[in-house]
């Protein structure tokens, strides 16, 4: 995967987009799940294949990482999680998503 250096959130998510990541996936209670195509994904049938963070032009504490990821099954796709408190992804299933190593 390329190195890209990101301004913003939405840059890197459209780029991600165009590049083929066309999925959105959500770690919700007990999967990850893939937005469009319904599929429910556990964290060892996916990798994380790049990951990039952001801090809030106004407030720092405003910070998300939109991760691009790809499924065994070929389907590639992105997570943004938010690291504010109010955020709903389930981080713990998120920290199992093995990264590829470089």
């Amino acid at each position: 995967m390329d190195n890209y250096n990101f301004d913003t959130l939405s840059e890197a998510v459209n780029t991600l987009t165009q590049q083929g990541y066309k999925e959105d996936f959500e770690a919700k209670d007990d999967c990850i799940k893939a937005l469009y195509s319904k599929k429910e994904y556990q964290p060892n049938e996916l990798i994380i294949l790049a990951s990039y963070r952001f801090e809030g032009m106004t407030n720092p504490s405003d910070q998300a990482t939109v991760f691009a990821i790809r499924a065994k099954d070929g389907t590639h796709g992105t997570l943004v999680m938010s690291n504010s408190a109010d955020h709903n992804q389930n981080v713990d299933l998120i920290q199992k998503i093995p990264c590829q190593e470089k």
